[in-house]
C-alpha cells in the first residue's frame, strides 16, 4: 500500500499563491494582476542615532507580544517637547519593524502640521493622502464615511505601519488607525493623548537625552579629535544643547565648519552669544550657525518661515530671494550643510524650532521691508505658475483675472515647466498646501488682486481634489479680498466658488447665503457680454443648489433665466449647458416628455461644438429620459455610446454610473445574461478603484 502523503499549508498565504504538485521542474509564481508594491514613506536614514534603547525595546516587545492578537492595532505614542527626536525614534522603529517583516504591507506616513489650519485638522485630507498611499489607483471618495470606510477596506488585514507626526489630540489620530488588529501606529506629540479611545497603546515620554548620549551622539556627528583631547569642554558644549538632537547636530556641524579653533573657545564664543542676546541655549547654536551663512542663504533663512508650504524647491527660493535659479540652489545647498533646513521623506524643509528661530532673526530687519517684498515675490510668483498650470490642464474658461501675468525677467525666478497638462495637474496637487497658503498670505497683505487670481486658477484643481479644509479657507479669503477692493465681478465669482464646497459639505444654508449674495451682486454688473455672462453663472450655480437638494421645481426657472442670458450674447456652449440641466430638471419633476425634448437638443448642441465630455453626458440623460417615456431602442443605443464615451475618457465615475444603470435596463428587459455581463464590469471596477460596495 503506497505511503500516505499529509499537505498541510500553516501561516497565510494569498489566494492563488498555492501550488501541489507531484515533482516540479521549474517554477515561477507571479503576483496578481495589477498589485501595487507596499509603499514605504520612510526617509533617508539618520546617519547617527543615539541611545533609546529601552524605547525601542518595549516597543518591538509589545508588537510580539500583540501579534495575531485582536483590539484593535497597537498604537505607539511617543511624546516630549519639540526637537527632542521624538519623529527620528518613529522612523527608526518603522524601520526596525520593516526589517523584522512585522510591516510587509507597508509604511505609510502622514505629517498633521501639513494639514492644521487654525490649529484644526480636516482629518478627511489626511485620510484621502492615505488612501492614495495604499492603492493609487483608488478614486477617492468625497466625503469622510465614505473616506473612512475606503481605509477600513484597504487596511483589513494589512500588516502596516502607520506614522502619524505632530498630533494635538487623541481625536485627529482615532480617525486613522486602520482596521486591522495586526497593524502598528507610531504617533508623535507635544502631550500625552489621553483622548485615543479603544486602541493598544504603548506611551513613552521622551525626554533630551542625557549627558553622556549627549556627547556621544555629538562625537558620531562631527568625529573630531578636539571633542576627545578635551571630554569636559566636550560635554560643556552638549550640555548648552539641552540634550536636543537637533541642537545637537546643528552643534556639531558648527564644530566641524571651524576646525582651527580650540574648542574651549568655541564653548566660551557659544556662551557670549547667549549672554550678549538674552536667547535660550539652543538658540545660541542657532545663531552660531546662521553667522556663518553668506548673505543669499542667511537672507533666505529669514525668509523660509514665510513659504507656507511644507517643502521649498530651487523655484521657490528664486522667488523668495528675487534671483535667479543657480543662486538660489546654493543657497538651499548652504543652508542644508549648516543643519538649518533638514531633509524630509519629499524634499528639504525647515524644523519648527528652526522656523521660529528664523522668524526672530528676521524681526531685527522689519524696518527694510524685507519680508514683505519676499512675500509678494511669493505670492506672484505662484499666482502665475498655478494661472499656466490651470489653462494648460483646463483650457480657456471664465474669470475675472485676466490673463496670466507676464514671464520672469532675466535673473529672476524661472517658470516651472509644464510638458503637458497631466504634470501641470500634478504639480497643482503637489503644490497645493503653498498655494492655499499663498491665498492667505496675498489677502493679509492686502494683494486682494491677486487672492482672487490664485482662486480662481484653483478652482479646476478643486473639482477633482476635494480638500475641503484648505479649499473653503482659500475661497473664504478669496470672498473678503474681492469685498475690500470693491470688485463686483470678482465678488461674484469668489462667493460662486465658496458656495460648491459649502453645498458639498452639506452647508446648504451657507452656500445659499453666498449665491443669495452673488445673484444680488451680479445684477449691478451692466449688459456687455462678460458681465451677463458672469451673471448667468451665478444664477445657474443657485439653481445647481437647489438641484443637489433635490428641489428641481426651483433649480428649472434658474437654468432658463440662466440660458436666456446665453442666448442674449450668442455663447453656443452656455446654452447647451443650461439646456442639458432644463432638460434633467424636467425629468426630476416627472417630466420625460419634455426632457426628451430639451436632452435631444442639448446633445445635438453638444456634437456640434465637438464637446466630448457633455456629448456623452447629454447622450445618457437623454437615454435616461427616452427609457421613462417608453422608447428603450433609442435608450440603449445612447446608454452604450455614453459608455464607449466615459471609456475614451477614462472617467471613472461616468463609467461607473452608466453601467449600474444598463444593469438596471438589462433586468428590466428580461436580460439576464447582459444584467449579469454589466455587473461583473461594475464590481471589476468597483475593486480597482477601491470602491467596496457588492455589485446589486
Amino acid at each position: 500500500m503506497a505511503k500516505e502523503t499529509w499537505n498541510r499549508v500553516d501561516g497565510q498565504a494569498r489566494a492563488g499563491s498555492i501550488v501541489q504538485a507531484q515533482s516540479i521542474g521549474q517554477l515561477h509564481v507571479y503576483g496578481p494582476e495589477g498589485a501595487v508594491s507596499a509603499p514605504c514613506q520612510l526617509p533617508p536614514e539618520l546617519a547617527h542615532f543615539e541611545d533609546r534603547a529601552d524605547e525601542q525595546a518595549r516597543v518591538l516587545e509589545a508588537v510580539a507580544e500583540g501579534s495575531g492578537s485582536g483590539g484593535g492595532p497597537l498604537v505607539v505614542a511617543l511624546s516630549g517637547m519639540g526637537g527632542v527626536g521624538k519623529t527620528a525614534l518613529g522612523f527608526r522603529l518603522a524601520r526596525e519593524l520593516r526589517q523584522r517583516g512585522s510591516c510587509p504591507d507597508g509604511v505609510l506616513h502622514v505629517d498633521l502640521d501639513d494639514l492644521r489650519r487654525d490649529g484644526a485638522v480636516e482629518v478627511a485630507d489626511a485620510l484621502g493622502g492615505l488612501i492614495g498611499s495604499l492603492d493609487p489607483e483608488t478614486a477617492v471618495a468625497r466625503s469622510f464615511a465614505d473616506r473612512a470606510r475606503q481605509y477600513w477596506d484597504l487596511t483589513q488585514d494589512k500588516r502596516l505601519v502607520v506614522v502619524v507626526d505632530n498630533a494635538q489630540s487623541g481625536a485627529e489620530v482615532q480617525p486613522l488607525l486602520p482596521s486591522s488588529s495586526a497593524g502598528v501606529v507610531i504617533v508623535t506629540s507635544h502631550g500625552p493623548l489621553y483622548d485615543l479611545d479603544g486602541a493598544r497603546s504603548v506611551e513613552l515620554p521622551i525626554g533630551p537625552l542625557s549627558g553622556e548620549d549627549a556627547v556621544s551622539l555629538l562625537r558620531a556627528t562631527v568625529a573630531d579629535s578636539r571633542l576627545v583631547a578635551d571630554p569636559e569642554a566636550a560635554a560643556e558644549l552638549a550640555r548648552r544643547c539641552e540634550g536636543l538632537p537637533a541642537a545637537l547636530q546643528v552643534a556639531g556641524r558648527w564644530v566641524r565648519k571651524h576646525r582651527h579653533r580650540e574648542l574651549r573657545r568655541l564653548v566660551e564664543e557659544l556662551t557670549a552669544e547667549l549672554h550678549r542676546n538674552g536667547l535660550p541655549v539652543v538658540e545660541a547654536v542657532w545663531d552660531a550657525a546662521y553667522a556663518g551663512l553668506d548673505p543669499d542663504a542667511a537672507r533666505l533663512y529669514r525668509l523660509l518661515p514665510h513659504h507656507p508650504g511644507p517643502v521649498v524647491t530651487g523655484h521657490v527660493a528664486a522667488a523668495l530671494l528675487g534671483v535667479g535659479l543657480e543662486r538660489a540652489e546654493d543657497a538651499l545647498a548652504e543652508l542644508e550643510t549648516a543643519g538649518l533646513l533638514q531633509r524630509r521623506p519629499d524634499g528639504l524643509g525647515m524644523h519648527a524650532l528652526l522656523r521660529g528661530h528664523a522668524l526672530r532673526r528676521a524681526g531685527r530687519r522689519s524696518e527694510d521691508g524685507e519680508a514683505a517684498a519676499g512675500r509678494h515675490r511669493l505670492v506672484r510668483w505662484y499666482r502665475r505658475q498655478a494661472g499656466r498650470a490651470d489653462l494648460l490642464a483646463a483650457g480657456p474658461r471664465l474669470t475675472v483675472s485676466g490673463p496670466v501675468p507676464d514671464g520672469p525677467a532675466q535673473g529672476e525666478a524661472p517658470d516651472v515647466e509644464f510638458t503637458d497638462k497631466y504634470r501641470a495637474m500634478h504639480w497643482l496637487e503637489s503644490e497645493r498646501l503653498a498655494l492655499y497658503g499663498c491665498v492667505r498670505i496675498a489677502y493679509e497683505d492686502g494683494l486682494d488682486a491677486d487672492a482672487v487670481a490664485l482662486c480662481e486658477a484653483l478652482w479646476t484643481h478643486f473639482l477633482d481634489h476635494q480638500h475641503y479644509a484648505d479649499v473653503t479657507d482659500a475661497f473664504g479669503h478669496g470672498v473678503a479680498a474681492a469685498v475690500r477692493a470693491g470688485d463686483i465681478a470678482a465678488i461674484v465669482r469668489m462667493r460662486c466658488q465658496l458656495a460648491r464646497p459649502l453645498w458639498e459639505k452639506h452647508r446648504y444654508q451657507e452656500a445659499a447665503e453666498e449665491l443669495r449674495l452673488a445673484v444680488n451682486g451680479s445684477g449691478l454688473l451692466g449688459d456687455e457680454p462678460p458681465a451677463r455672462k458672469l451673471r448667468a453663472s451665478a444664477i445657474e450655480f443657485r439653481g445647481k443648489l437647489a438641484s443637489v437638494q433635490g428641489d428641481w421645481a426651483a433649480a428649472a426657472p434658474d437654468f432658463e433665466a440662466a440660458r436666456q442670458e446665453h442666448l442674449a450674447i450668442g455663447n453656443d456652449y452656455g446654452v447647451m449647458l443650461q439646456t442639458y440641466l432644463l432638460g434633467r430638471a424636467a425629468v426630476g419633476m416627472g417630466e420625460p416628455g419634455r426632457g426628451v425634448e430639451l436632452l435631444t437638443q442639448a446633445h445635438a448642441m453638444a456634437t456640434a461644438l465637438g464637446r466630448e465630455r457633455m456629448t456623452s453626458r447629454t447622450g445618457f440623460e437623454l437615454g435616461g429620459a427616452l427609457r421613462l417615456a417608453g422608447r428603450r431602442e433609442e435608450a440603449a443605443r445612447l446608454y452604450e455610446a455614453a459608455l464607449a464615451g466615459a471609456r475614451a475618457r477614462d472617467s471613472v465615475q461616468d463609467e461607473l454610473r452608466v453601467l449600474e444603470t444598463l444593469v438596471e435596463f438589462c433586468e428590466e428587459s428580461g436580460d439576464e445574461g447582459g444584467a449579469d455581463g454589466h455587473r461583473a464590469a461594475v464590481r471589476e471596477l468597483r475593486e480597482r478603484t477601491g470602491d467596496a460596495r457588492p455589485a446589486e
